[in-house]
């Protein structure tokens, strides 16, 4: 599976907050609606860019500290975001983000700029900067982890499966 957008890029340490401030995720349910704020602490504008064609989520290390509530990724999802490409990330959020259906990608995001478009293969592990013709390697998800996204996450891999089936 192959994903294209362009990249949306930030810095180290984002943490859950910054994804969604905590002054939405208690009054709602509607992840739609949370996801106006997806990462408005950062970037005010964030959904407005992402939104209409989709966009790659691109940081430094620890992205995802923090809290590990699922609203994170959730609302990360409802914003078009594709996937996020970091350094590292937080443990519980890389497993929320997986769970949840969003793709996380640990690779070097030096050479990746704002705005850069990008061409994601998970299976095959590599991720194609189209604006600058580099690539970058990276390990591609575990097989379970693959069929998780590929199922929409754990709670759509359980109901087409009826269990947890690989």
């Amino acid at each position: 599976m192959t994903i294209s957008a362009k990249a949306f890029k930030y810095g180290d340490d984002i943490n859950t907050d910054y994804i969604i401030s905590g002054k939405y995720k208690f009054k709602s349910a509607d992840m739609e609606g949370m996801a106006v704020h997806a990462m408005e602490e950062l970037d005010p504008h964030y959904y407005e860019k992402v939104k209409p064609e989709g966009g790659f989520l691109v940081a430094g290390t620890n992205f995802g500290m923090g809290s590990s509530r699922e609203q994170a990724p959730l609302v990360l999802i409802h914003s078009n975001t594709k996937a996020v490409l970091a350094k590292t990330f937080a443990r519980i959020f890389y497993r929320n983000a997986i769970n949840t259906g969003l793709p996380v990608v640990e690779c070097d995001t030096d050479l990746i700029n704002d705005g850069d478009v990008l061409d994601l293969d998970l299976e095959g592990g590599v991720l194609k900067n189209v604006t600058q013709g580099t690539e970058i390697p990276f390990p591609p998800l575990p097989p379970v982890m693959a069929q998780l996204l590929a199922d929409g996450g754990l709670v759509e891999h359980f109901k087409k499966h009826g269990g947890f089936a690989l």
